[in-house]
């Protein structure tokens, strides 16, 4: 268990790295006139994804799951893979990438990188990852708890997203 929760502070601060990108990027915006969009729902995404990460430990520990090796290395193997898509998302936007919903009036969509092929990869790596994190330790609990609050929450998201982005009022 000490090497899974060696995985899950590194997640962990892997996360906290994207929220000092998402704070040096919301700067960035808002000097270009940027504005906000879906600020209500902004502390539900960060409890969730602080959960998912407790969850993970607490559920694997108290639950006394044992790794086991079939299912566990491939989920090892799409955390990794759900990290890259991440971190290719936030490299192609570049200083646009953000935590919240934050649009700059006038600047064009991106259609690079992983863009090419979805509309919204970021969300396809928060879904493996919610996935593939608890089950790297048998913690299905909280990877069942976890997709289902957060497809509830992504509804609600993409949709605020894609209103900003068509310069409507978010939901």
């Amino acid at each position: 268990m000490i090497w899974y929760t060696a995985l899950v502070l590194a997640v962990a601060a892997e996360r906290l790295a994207e929220l000092a990108v998402a704070l040096r990027n919301t700067r960035w915006a808002m000097a270009r006139g940027g504005t906000e969009s879906g600020r209500g729902h902004y502390p539900a995404m960060v409890a969730l994804h602080t959960a998912l990460l407790a969850g993970c430990l607490v559920e694997a520990g108290l639950a006394d799951r044992p790794f086991a090796p079939l299912p566990g290395w491939p989920m090892v193997a799409l955390v990794v893979a759900a990290q890259t898509l991440r971190w290719w998302c936030i490299r192609t936007l570049g200083p646009r990438w953000n935590t919240r919903v934050i649009v700059v009036p006038g600047l064009p969509l991106v259609t690079g990188g992983p863009y090419r092929l979805l509309r919204h990869p970021n969300y396809v790596a928060v879904a493996a990852e919610g996935i593939a994190l608890p089950l790297v330790h048998g913690a299905w609990l909280t990877a069942v708890l976890f997709t289902v609050l957060n497809a509830a929450l992504m509804a609600v998201r993409v949709r605020c997203e894609e209103a900003a982005l068509a310069g409507g009022v978010p939901a």
